[in-house]
């Protein structure tokens, strides 16, 4: 009988090709999380039946389930920082790249939606490098926000913006994920590029009005929007 399994027809890696077989695994291991979207689904008996090898090979690359699911996560998330920056490439106007830029963000986790749970969702762990890729976020951030701050646009500390920035964006992220079933417009695109601009605009008035005195009243908020609105539509 001709084998019927991948793993019974997959010929032996020659002496060398430990890199090429570490990434057939993870691309194995990559296929079975985004089927399933669990990471339960992540045996490492699973991922050497998918890859086409022995279980033995798996761990000669990964010593535990935890480092497989880790890597899995960060070979996709080292493409955050190359996909935000593209986004903001050739704009000059520091706030128009900046949206661009958080929206990227946001359309990559809702693309990657396993992955990002996995990184951005959970306890940050006391080992590993899972923790390398939520500060990385953090500070594709604050390269889209650095530029604003430089230009006047935004006022105050660019840790603290970063973070009030990164809020936002992982906010709709992260609740898209756990309600999908929540009544979100069918342009997902048009959402993020709103909450994005949001964050920014109350960013950049939050850090005019910091300060001593107290805060502005309701009526004055609405009547110093409407006239900012139409000086801005103006200009």
């Amino acid at each position: 009988m001709p084998p019927t399994s991948r793993s019974r027809s997959r010929s032996r890696a020659r002496p060398g090709d430990g890199a090429l077989l570490r990434e057939e695994i993870l691309r194995a291991a990559t296929a079975l999380l985004d089927t399933a979207g669990e990471e339960s689904a992540l045996t490492l008996r699973a991922v050497a039946a998918r890859a086409g090898v022995t279980t033995p090979s798996v761990y000669l690359h990964f010593a535990s389930k935890e480092a497989l699911v880790e890597a899995v996560c960060l070979a996709v998330w080292e493409d955050l920082g190359r996909r935000m920056r593209d986004a903001g490439a050739g704009i000059e106007d520091p706030y128009q790249s900046m949206r661009r830029r958080g929206a990227a963000f946001i359309r990559f986790g809702l693309e990657h939606p396993v992955q990002y749970r996995l990184l951005m969702m959970r306890r940050r762990p006391t080992g590993g490098s899972t923790w390398q890729a939520a500060d990385a976020c953090l500070d594709y951030v604050g390269e889209a926000v650095q530029p604003c701050l430089d230009a006047g646009v935004l006022v105050g500390d660019a840790t603290r913006i970063g973070l009030q920035m990164l809020a936002a964006l992982h906010g709709l992220v992260a609740l898209y994920i756990a309600q999908p079933d929540y009544p979100w417009p069918e342009d997902i695109e048009t959402m993020a590029d709103e909450v994005t601009r949001m964050a920014g605009l109350g960013s950049a008035l939050a850090g005019r009005l910091r300060g001593p005195g107290p805060a502005p009243g309701a009526s004055a908020f609405a009547a110093g929007f409407d006239a900012l609105a139409d000086r801005l539509r103006e200009d």
